[in-house]
């Protein structure tokens, strides 16, 4: 039985993503070769190692173990990169890190700028997913190191504090709620809003106005929060963002800020990873950083 790196590769991107075409995208593999690396594994082993159906993909029992494996194999991999490059100059590692939006937008470009500068021959693999997807995949082995919200199920997962993100309502000075020092999320399910065009945020807040049985009416979906921001404070519509982002914003914009009373709106963002004995020491190095003045 002989699999290579790519094959092991593409087969736990396939079974994260739950689907054969997102997960040959993510390892650059067109769909026909990806399909055919999987039917060539699936021969080889002699038992189906993926369930096919209408809405994507799931490993059997015997592609559970297969990926247990691959894991394995991807760690051994990584720890033997990272102290190659210890002693080869120019040898480059990747280190992988999943992050929700609040993260990747507002905390990880000042934290990660220096360490960066210092590791020029490291590359970081990074993701935005949300919580609680980062959680399961941090504990299945899909990455190094997690960042997101504490609200969702921890597990055995090892935890640093890393920042508070509080979510705030942002529209213009004449908005009709703009004078109060708090809102509750129901009060303004009515109102027209403008939100991102993706990312773990967006859903989160949409998520929560499920919740309530309702559906948020969104007038126009942006690449950033300053372009909620710009829009909100014209009187467009209202946008839900982090606080830190809007007291940026508010410097420059004639913009209102209004806090979510839900509890849901103050999240601890965590910084996470298996166990740190399982990081190679790049990686490792970098947990600590990320990890450094909270």
């Amino acid at each position: 039985m002989r699999f290579d790196l790519t094959d092991l590769r593409l087969f736990l991107a396939v079974a994260e993503a739950g689907n054969i075409t997102r997960g040959a995208a993510e390892v650059g593999l067109s769909l026909p070769a990806a399909s055919e690396r999987l039917r060539s594994m699936e021969t080889v082993c002699g038992v189906l190692l993926l369930e096919r159906g209408r809405r994507g993909v799931s490993p059997t029992p015997a592609g559970e173990a297969l990926a247990h494996h691959a894991r394995l194999i991807e760690r051994q991999m990584a720890h033997m990169r990272g102290e190659l490059s210890e002693h080869a100059k120019g040898l480059r590692a990747t280190i992988q890190v999943l992050a929700n939006t609040a993260a990747i937008m507002e905390f990880l470009p000042v934290r990660l700028a220096p360490w960066l500068v210092k590791h020029p021959n490291i590359d970081l693999d990074l993701k935005e997913r949300q919580s609680a997807e980062i959680a399961r995949a941090i504990a299945a082995g899909h990455a190094e190191i997690g960042i997101f919200s504490d609200a969702v199920e921890i597990g055995d997962l090892h935890l640093r504090d890393f920042a508070t993100d509080r979510l705030v309502v942002v529209a213009s000075k004449q908005w009709h709620l703009a004078e109060q020092k708090k809102i509750n999320f129901r009060q303004v399910l009515e109102e027209d809003f403008i939100g991102l065009m993706d990312g773990a945020l967006q859903s989160h807040v949409e998520d929560q106005a499920r919740r309530l049985g309702a559906k948020l009416k969104m007038r126009l979906r942006v690449r950033s929060f300053e372009g909620i921001c710009r829009l909100a404070s014209s009187g467009a519509g209202i946008g839900i963002i982090p606080g830190t982002a809007a007291k940026r914003f508010r410097r420059s914009l004639p913009l209102s800020e209004v806090r979510i009373a839900d509890a849901w709106a103050v999240r601890r963002l965590v910084l996470c990873c298996q166990s740190p004995d399982w990081l190679t020491s790049q990686a490792r190095d970098l947990f600590d950083h990320l990890a450094v003045d909270v």
